[in-house]
């Protein structure tokens, strides 16, 4: 039987109190509706819709990336004209699951197994669960028999009503030519004025059609988001389950609570990661690395045994095996360490490589670089790269020794092995295996007296 697979997108989300479209905003790096999205994706489905409407073009246009079929919903009558909008598209027969981009939590294999009581006699399938304090959530409803009859939404429940803790998901799982029956048949006479989809239990109880309901092992999976504060508890809820995963898989964190994965983070053996570390994009961190306190790696690949010291932040680059980084460093894109490399407080690197055994230990800019190995560059040295209109390279050969506070004019190259003297201003290439040095005469004046504030 096919199966597609309905995301509804199109609240406007005024409790966000935000520009943003409510499905935009982000959980775990990626915007709510990718989450939803991506779990869809491990479905099998024969097609994926998104109905979307508040902010419309501005969701299509972030996100146009998605495999989805976009539907416009124009008016935002409920969820029930909300999936009505998509039955055009849809085949004669198959299965329907209806899921919500501000339900970002839920996971593939609990879907699974509410696909899978729609197979056979149960034409309508239903996700449930049991909460203490299920404020704002629709009840469900029994008969004197026992069976699900139908859903009563919060605004339209009375007293008794209320105090059912059996809610309803708001994931369901039906039949194609039920819902063409069903949905035209919902009524507005509710306290929003929409079309509910809940409806269709009702109008299925009635019919005698099956309805299976599956009572959810995780209930934060189907944690809705409504405004801001929901949204930070979702995203430690989702931050948890990826610490989880991590320490399963062999991965010391030092605090669970005090790390953020905004993207995707595959480790290796044995690795620490310290407090108050972020990991943005794609990061991949090979056996035996510790990173320590409050850094911060985007689209990084580490090698293995390296340590990457506090205060550190590494972007778009790629470290070789048994590199020190930090403290207080600044990796930017382009930058690659060979084997053994030594970046050091308050270095900054940008489009710079660095062979196997170099390092630069304190105080240095190098931009536009391509350095050799077993290099050594002295504290307060700057690759001078830019002129006001165009970026210039600077090559340092095998085994250099760059003394202290020496700038280098690019464009320009340093020959193998040579040595440049501290303080030296370097405009012109280097010869191989020689000395260069900027004769500067000390010059004393005699007499002079240093002005004083009056």
């Amino acid at each position: 039987m096919s199966l597609h697979i309905i995301i509804l997108a199109a609240g406007q989300g005024k409790r966000m109190h935000t520009s943003k479209p409510k499905v935009l905003h982000t959980l775990g790096g990626k915007s709510m509706l990718e989450r939803v999205v991506d779990v869809a994706s491990q479905l099998n489905a024969d097609g994926i819709y998104v109905v979307y409407g508040h902010g419309g073009e501005q969701v299509r246009g972030a996100l146009p990336f998605l495999p989805v079929q976009w539907v416009l919903q124009k008016e935002q009558l409920g969820t029930g004209h909300a999936v009505a909008q998509v039955l055009p598209l849809l085949p004669e027969e198959g299965q329907v699951l209806v899921l919500s981009a501000d339900v970002p939590l839920i996971q593939a294999q609990t879907l699974k197994q509410l696909i899978a009581l729609c197979h056979g006699e149960n034409n309508l399938g239903i996700l449930q669960a049991v909460f203490d304090n299920p404020f704002g959530l629709g009840r469900i409803l029994h008969d004197e028999k026992g069976s699900i009859c139908a859903i009563v939404e919060e605004k339209d429940a009375n007293e008794q009503q209320r105090k059912i803790k059996e809610i309803y998901s708001g994931i369901c799982c039906a039949k194609i030519p039920d819902l063409r029956r069903w949905l035209p048949k919902l009524r507005i006479d509710n306290a929003q004025g929409e079309h509910y989809l809940t409806e269709i239990i009702a109008l299925a109880a009635m019919e005698g059609t099956p309805i299976a309901s599956f009572n959810i092992v995780e209930p934060s999976e189907i944690f809705g988001v409504n405004d801001l504060l929901q949204l930070q508890e979702a995203e430690r809820i989702w931050q948890h389950r990826f610490a989880v995963k991590l320490m399963l898989s062999g991965v010391r964190l030092a605090d669970a609570a005090r790390i953020d994965i905004r993207g995707e983070l595959a480790c290796g053996k044995d690795v620490f990661i310290d407090i108050n570390a972020v990991f943005e994009g794609h990061v991949v961190i090979g056996d035996g690395c510790v990173i320590e306190p409050n850094c911060l790696l985007r689209n990084v690949t580490l090698g293995a045994f390296c340590v990457i010291h506090a205060n550190s932040v590494l972007d778009g680059c790629e470290i070789g095996d048994k590199c020190h980084i930090g403290p207080f460093s600044r990796l930017r894109p382009g930058t690659t360490l060979a084997d053994r490399c030594k970046i050091g407080n308050f270095v900054e690197t940008k489009n710079a490589s660095l062979g196997e055994n170099s390092k630069a230990s304190h105080l240095s800019y190098l931009g536009d670089t391509l350095i050799g190995k077993d290099v050594n560059i002295g504290a307060g040295t700057i690759t001078c790269n830019y002129d006001g209109a165009n970026k210039h390279q600077t090559t340092i050969e095998d085994g250099v020794f760059v003394g202290s506070d020496t700038q280098l004019i690019a464009p320009v190259t340093v020959g193998k092995n040579a040595t440049i003297g501290a303080g030296s201003t370097i405009r012109k290439n280097v010869p191989a295996g020689e000395l260069t040095i900027m004769e500067v005469k000390q010059k004393v004046i005699n007499g002079w007296s240093r002005p004083k504030k009056n």
